[in-house]
């Protein structure tokens, strides 16, 4: 009986010790052993880089960058992170390292974010014009004139008349508003007393998309980029009333890294292959025909076209040199 129980106990205590671990059974053994990882046979797949970018409302509201976005993706095998702003907020977003790059286009507001040396790398990829729509009946009298005339018309009108002719501003401190401002500056108003005219006079504070509608809604006047127009133009009951390319209405599209010497987690290397890709032979040709198929013509002008011949264009044979 005394064998049998040792002999019962040991058989016990190797399936109480299989049960926890794999040890072997035999009385000599003394060391245990870890079994080899599963392996499917493929590669782990790595995640991917996010790239951050922060982009202007128009780019967004056309539906361009969400045609680009899964383009740069694939080329560059990135997660994009994208926020839509206005020129000033984008600018923010840089400074504050939350993006890698920029895409802006307020040349007041470039100037200082290049000369702060947060801005580096510009190129010039696009551009378009800002036009004024407004009412069919056009009760402020403004078609057909160049957009400083308007913008008289629009405010000595609004001044006598608030219920009759108003004035929607995107009030975002975006490219668009900053366009706005130089057009009163222009106009001979100082732009703060705008402000404080009248009721006829309001603010949005959004992108250019909801300002159109809110100008739609108000029956209003309404400073804004051609493309948004075009693209927003079936669900409006606004019409085109200046838009006559001139130097005052150019509006250019640039792209920025920011710079490592202020944001040290700046992504450099990537917003320089993404300046490349933006300017490159098959992207411009991408977007100069971005939009025909549905509007009949292209939202954007790729800044290839050579169409560009206002002072204030960019130099293209420089502008089209790739980053390094």
């Amino acid at each position: 009986m005394h064998k049998k129980l040792i002999k019962f106990l040991f058989m016990a205590s190797c399936l109480v010790a299989a049960a926890a671990t794999v040890i072997g059974c035999s009385p000599a053994a003394t060391t245990t052993t870890t079994a080899a990882p599963q392996t499917t046979g493929f590669p782990i797949a790595q995640p991917k880089v996010r790239f951050k970018i922060a982009t202007t409302t128009s780019l967004y509201d056309t539906g361009l960058w969400a045609y680009l976005e899964p383009m740069f993706e694939k080329e560059a095998n990135v997660e994009l992170d994208i926020v839509y702003a206005g020129t000033g907020a984008a600018i923010n977003q840089g400074k504050a390292g939350n993006v890698d790059a920029v895409i802006v286009h307020d040349p007041d507001q470039e100037r200082v974010f290049v000369s702060d040396n947060y801005g580096i790398n510009k190129r010039a990829f696009a551009y378009n014009f800002f036009m004024i729509a407004g009412p069919a009946s056009d009760p402020a009298g403004i078609k057909g004139l160049d957009p400083v005339a308007a913008f008289k018309k629009i405010a000595e009108g609004g001044k006598k008349d608030s219920n009759a002719i108003k004035f929607i501003s995107r009030g975002d401190n975006s490219g668009t508003h900053g366009a706005e401002k130089r057009l009163w500056a222009d106009a001979g108003y100082v732009y703060t007393e705008i402000q404080k005219s009248g009721p006829w006079y309001s603010e949005a504070g959004q992108g250019m998309g909801p300002t159109l509608t809110m100008a739609n809604e108000r029956n209003a006047y309404v400073l804004c980029d051609g493309s948004t127009f075009t693209s927003y133009k079936g669900k409006l009951a606004l019409v085109s009333l200046v838009e006559k390319p001139s130097a005052s209405t150019l509006n250019i599209y640039n792209a920025y890294a920011i710079s490592t010497a202020k944001v040290k987690t700046a992504n450099v290397a990537m917003a320089n292959k993404f300046i490349n890709w933006l300017i490159s032979t098959d992207i411009q040709k991408v977007i100069g025909q971005y939009g025909i198929k549905e509007f009949g013509g292209p939202l954007f002008n790729p800044i290839s076209d050579g169409g560009c011949t206002f002072p204030a264009c960019p130099n293209l044979t420089e502008n089209m040199l790739p980053v390094k």
